[in-house]
């Protein structure tokens, strides 16, 4: 299951039924649980730990240093979940010690071809990074998030859960759960209402979003005026999750 021409370090943990194609690298401290193809010409450095189940394409850089001037040989890390497909190009650093030291990847992302998540990311389950997206250091995407192709975000931005993103959008402040956004500098386009509607959003759930959508962005209310209001609409979870966001965003958010 091993390509002769692959060089795995004799420190690596690997899973006995692994797949690894020709030309691969796999240094010390990594570790890769059952299931996965790692394919011909990756190079894969420790600290990282791969979950079970993933699929990591060509050329992949994965676990290589952080690309930050401060970084000066620390025992960082990469932990990546189960069930990811990691396409051809990609590129994921380690963490720093200026954040938590670790870089994540959640649970059942498709991540696609030359993205690039830099030192610190904490990325969640089952997100979608279309082709050529980057996310620069310290950035959090949360669940179902689908950032498209050519989408750069800046450092310590978050981006909430079932957010979507136009091709070729530029995000310099946090983009709320549920939000579509395109442009550069990103603005809001509305309630990601069909992502919604396919993962089974109750009819409920989607008439409380949209008010809250309304509150937020068409109400004429600063932040705080309609982080009051929002507070009292939260009688849903839904509603509570985007209510939790804004109260925990430090860079302003997209309006």
């Amino acid at each position: 299951m091993i390509h002769p021409t692959a060089i795995i370090d004799p420190a690596a943990e690997l899973a006995a039924d692994i797949e690894v194609g020709p030309y691969t690298v796999i240094g010390a401290g990594v570790s890769i649980d059952t299931g996965c193809t790692i394919g011909a010409h990756a190079v894969i450095k420790g600290p990282t730990r791969i979950g079970k189940h993933n699929r990591i394409y060509q050329f992949g850089s994965i676990g290589d240093a952080p690309q930050d001037k401060k970084y000066a040989g620390e025992a960082t890390r990469l932990e990546i979940g189960d069930g990811n497909t990691i396409r051809e190009f990609v590129t994921l650093n380690r963490g720093t010690i200026q954040d938590q030291g670790v870089t994540r990847i959640g649970d059942d992302n498709w991540i696609m071809a030359y993205v690039h998540v830099a030192h610190d990311c904490q990325v969640g389950n089952h997100t979608i990074l279309a082709n050529n997206t980057s996310l620069a250091g310290h950035v959090c995407v949360d669940d179902y998030a689908i950032l498209g192709g050519f989408t750069l975000v800046h450092q310590f931005c978050s981006i909430g859960a079932h957010a979507f993103t136009a091709f070729g959008t530029g995000i310099g402040k946090d983009v709320p759960p549920y939000v579509m956004a395109s442009g550069s500098p990103a603005k809001p386009h509305g309630l990601n209402t069909e992502g919604l509607k396919r993962r089974g959003f109750s009819e409920s759930a989607l008439q409380a979003l949209k008010q809250a959508y309304k509150t937020l962005y068409r109400s004429n209310l600063t932040l705080e005026q309609a982080l009051t209001q929002l507070r009292l609409q939260a009688t849903l979870d839904e509603v509570a999750l985007l209510v939790s966001f804004l109260e925990q965003q430090t860079r302003g958010i997209i309006r």
